[in-house]
């Protein structure tokens, strides 16, 4: 009886593993042996700009470098190259971040998070990305990647990507054709001298724009067409005018440290939702500003310091932060801040900096506490 009852126990244990294949056995063996080097997931994607939520613990990257001009073999749409990470816990996203890289891995039809940053990836294949064709956050910075090295449509069939992270690399012009769906573009710390004025044709679903420390000297009128856009950083460039025409969506506008002297008359008008523009370290003067270029009722920060202007430009009374200090300013207008002084006409000024210019304390008039009856901190 004894004998009769292992048989059937021997029996149903063979049926049961006769459900599973060899390949099924080999990829389970493989996720053992990842996981028994690492100690604790716990990923969810980011932005760049946020403290990351998650721990990284991975072992260290091996000694031994690919072989010049070999690409990583392509694997089945299930598996994870063996040079990242797939947490089982958040199966659309591949961390292959801080690794050493030289080349980017086989991306699997599934992922939609794809962190590569902190390599040293030079350049990207075309078809790198033509099996992944579902990713939305796709991370690329801090590499070593050029536009020579790009395929020419590597980021065409992304039809879903919203966020593209390529800063702190070797790019000296915008990538292109980019994803309509994209909602975020990250290039700053690149070496773009100019963006043609169809650079960003068609993403009207852009919402931000970083281009910040480059060499860009031309913007021309790409920003135009870019109907959701919110915010615009195009500081730490080498422009002499402002980009022709901003989005009517516009909130938030960095110009700073460029070469900016002159803006058009009315043209922060067309914008009626902008909140903040910078324009701090640029070579602005009153003869290249007219009467009303700054007296937008939306703007409620505004940023003129270290340029060369001599009088206090015009602005809303619905300001309430303005920096000015460290111009050439040599009096204190009050009729910049109120045309009319009285009880019902007065600033919502908060914050007035004056520091740093050819005012002194006794030049305030009179009627100025009760035009700035709102300001706590007025500096000269």
């Amino acid at each position: 009886m004894c004998w009769v009852t292992i048989l059937i126990v021997a029996g149903l244990c063979g049926g049961c593993l006769g459900q599973y294949n060899e390949e099924e056995d080999l990829a389970w063996l493989q996720y053992y042996m990842r996981q028994s080097r690492v100690a604790s997931y716990n990923y969810l994607p980011y932005y760049e700009e946020e403290t990351p939520l998650y721990v990284y613990s991975y072992p260290a990257a091996p000694d031994t470098e690919p072989e010049p001009g070999l690409e990583p073999q392509q694997a089945p749409s299930w598996q994870c190259p063996q040079e990242c990470d797939c947490p089982p816990n958040f199966s659309s996203a591949m961390y292959c971040d801080t690794r050493n890289l030289r080349y980017l891995p086989f991306v699997p039809s599934r992922m939609k998070y794809v962190y590569f940053q902190n390599n040293l990836i030079a350049a990207i294949q075309e078809g790198a990305f033509d099996n992944a064709t579902e990713l939305e956050w796709l991370a690329l910075h801090n590499n070593q990647i050029s536009s020579e090295k790009m395929g020419k449509r590597v980021f065409g069939k992304l039809k879903n990507l919203e966020r593209l992270y390529m800063n702190n690399n070797n790019l000296t012009k915008l990538p292109s054709p980019l994803p309509r769906s994209l909602r975020e573009l990250h290039l700053s710390y690149n070496q773009i001298s100019k963006v043609p004025s169809n650079a960003l044709e068609g993403l009207e679903n852009l919402t931000a724009l970083y281009l910040s420390h480059n060499f860009i000297f031309e913007m021309g009128a790409s920003l135009k067409g870019l109907k959701s856009l919110i915010l615009a950083d195009l500081s730490y460039n080498h422009l002499r005018k402002v980009p022709d025409g901003l989005p009517v969506s516009l909130e938030q506008l960095y110009l700073e440290y460029n070469y900016i002297n002159t803006i058009p008359d009315d043209y922060f008008q067309v914008s009626p939702r902008l909140l903040y523009v910078r324009m701090s370290h640029n070579s602005l003067t009153n003869q290249g500003l007219s009467s009303n270029t700054f007296n937008s009722s939306s703007i409620l920060e505004l940023d003129l310091s270290y340029n060369r202007l001599q009088k206090i430009p015009r602005v809303n009374t619905n300001l309430e932060n303005l920096y000015l200090q460290g111009n050439q300013i040599n009096e204190f207008s009050i009729s910049s801040f109120c045309s009319v002084v009285d009880v019902m006409n007065y600033s919502r000024l908060q914050v007035l900096r004056l520091d740093g210019n050819e005012i002194k304390r006794n030049a305030v008039p009179p009627d100025a506490p009760l035009c700035l009856r709102r300001a706590t901190v007025i500096e000269i």
